[in-house]
């Protein structure tokens, strides 16, 4: 599977969905069964190193804004519903946190910056394909700290100045 189908099974099932993150997941579990394991593997691969890039302080930050707050768990499936938005809102958050104030429509923290089970999609459909857990990807593990310059995210003139266009979108007052 190359990157383009990664993005393609990622778009096609979150329209379906109509962007309902637990719907999304289920939808993606039901499609990634229908190819070979070692294709849900490749898919794994591609969504656990796209996971790694964004463990970056900065991408924290704006979910700490989007999220008024963002502990350890919640920046976790932040980063699974970041994934889950598509290649052009995953890419643009990378590249620059503070651009998700134009990237994203409206923004439910209730809904939406919580997809945990979009994490774990492919291990559900590579078990149910096989009967086993899902083997060892190969990646390089997590690092211990997101990349980047670490920064007070209860600070709300830091995430202000930091992230001004998200800030004045979604920040608190």
């Amino acid at each position: 599977m190359d990157e383009t189908e990664f993005w393609e099974i990622i778009d096609s099932t979150r329209e379906a969905a109509e962007g309902d993150p637990e719907d999304h997941a289920d939808l993606l579990v039901e499609r990634l069964v229908q190819l070979d394991p070692e294709s849900v593997l490749d898919f794994a691969r591609h969504f656990e190193a796209r996971y790694n890039r964004a463990y970056r302080w900065d991408v924290w930050g704006a979910a700490a804004v989007l999220l008024g707050g963002a502990s350890d768990d919640a920046f976790d499936f932040f980063r699974c519903w970041l994934i889950g938005q598509g290649r052009e809102i995953f890419e643009g958050a990378v590249h620059d946190p503070d651009s998700l104030a134009d990237l994203i429509g409206d923004f439910d923290e209730e809904v939406d910056g919580d997809a945990e089970e979009l994490g774990y999609s492919a291990d559900e459909a590579y078990e149910q394909l096989t009967g086993i857990v899902t083997p060892d990807l190969g990646l390089p593990p997590q690092p211990a700290e997101p990349e980047g310059t670490p920064f007070a995210f209860e600070d709300d003139t830091a995430l202000a100045q930091r992230f001004p266009l998200l800030w004045e979108r979604f920040g608190t007052a």
